[in-house]
């Protein structure tokens, strides 16, 4: 079992990018820190050697009340790294990971090489356009308004999670209509489990409109107002949601469910699982999907191993679990969310 603590709390020290060293590779960097992340809190260091690129967890920005163990913190640091694995092969890298290469080390969660990539070698069956690629990095978002009543297609929901398997996660949509019940009443007990912990809700709080770099802008937290548990989000500007109406209105919700877990509950299925989020919500832009986390269900400790058991199956350990549906094509488009500066998140 994984803790905050194997991670390692030592932060190397920021930097700004020194003279000499490679912009292609500060690059990279940038697009990967276009990742998505547990309250935008961007919990990661980079630091850059030539064209070798070290990623670090950056425990001063971990929420000790949402995340304890630190696991959403893996899991975003592990979506910066799939980030700057698509980045890098969109610039014209070969990149080659190293997951957790210094035992010693806790704190560095991977290394990565970038080589020159033989211009007369053949493309990857299957590889995406770079263009394509970069495009979907830029236009990721945290879209939290609600979805259309548009259902998502089982087969859309299965490419997904199997994008997610790819990157070396494990994921299943939740399509059985029992399952999606189960998981829906787990998530309104840990939704409500956590309406009633002041210590969490004052952590929330605290990264709604945080700084002009990081946490979650006021105006980009929807005002939910009552409804169904399927549309309550942790950020809800909204008075505590009213008990639900019948289970139905729950099960019959139009969105689609995907669950990324992994074989343990370890710092190094974190770091995958957060791998196969970001494959998976890259593919969901370009596909035209709105992704939004359900984190809640896996941080609470009564409803965790249920949703392991009674809804899974057994079959993987959850890690997060996604919403994902459509948004109305006439809507503006949703702003990202802020980013630290390059030389805030640069070690030497």
């Amino acid at each position: 079992m994984g803790t905050l603590a194997d991670i390692g709390r030592a932060t190397p020290p920021r930097s700004a990018p020194g003279p000499g060293r490679a912009a292609s590779a500060y690059e990279v960097v940038a697009l990967a820190c276009r990742a998505p992340s547990v309250h935008n809190t961007q919990p990661w260091r980079w630091r850059v050697d030539g064209t070798s690129l070290e990623l670090y967890a950056d425990c001063s920005r971990a929420l000790p009340a949402a995340d304890p163990r630190g696991r959403n913190l893996v899991l975003s640091c592990g979506a910066a790294l799939h980030h700057a694995e698509a980045a890098a092969r969109a610039l014209g890298w070969e990149p080659t990971l190293q997951r957790r290469p210094d035992p010693a080390e806790p704190g560095l969660l991977a290394r990565i090489h970038l080589a020159d990539r033989d211009p007369d070698a053949r493309e990857t069956p299957g590889a995406q356009d770079p263009a394509v690629v970069l495009r979907a990095i830029h236009e990721r978002r945290t879209d939290r308004r609600r979805f259309t009543s548009w259902p998502v297609p089982v087969s859309r929901l299965e490419r997904l999670a199997a994008a997610a398997v790819e990157q070396g996660g494990l994921s299943e949509p939740i399509v059985d209509v029992t399952a999606r019940f189960r998981l829906e009443l787990l998530i309104s007990r840990a939704m409500s489990a956590q309406e009633g912990d002041e210590r969490l809700l004052a952590e929330q709080r605290a990264w709604i409109d945080h700084s002009r770099d990081d946490g979650i802008p006021a105006d980009s937290v929807p005002e939910m107002g009552f409804g169904p548990l399927a549309h309550r989000s942790r950020f809800s500007r909204a008075a505590r949601p009213e008990v639900p109406g019948p289970a139905r209105d729950l099960v019959e919700a139009s969105d689609g469910v995907v669950v990324i877990g992994g074989p343990d509950d370890s710092v190094e299925a974190w770091l995958r699982s957060g791998e196969a989020l970001s494959a998976l919500w890259l593919l969901a832009t370009r596909t035209g999907l709105s992704v939004v986390p359900l984190s809640q269900v896996v941080e609470v400790d009564e409803t965790r191993p249920a949703l392991q058991h009674d809804v899974l199956g057994g079959r993987l350990v959850p890690h997060v679990v996604l919403r994902i549906g459509w948004q109305e094509i006439s809507r503006s488009t949703h702003r990202a969310t802020p980013r630290r500066p390059l030389d805030d998140v640069l070690s030497p």
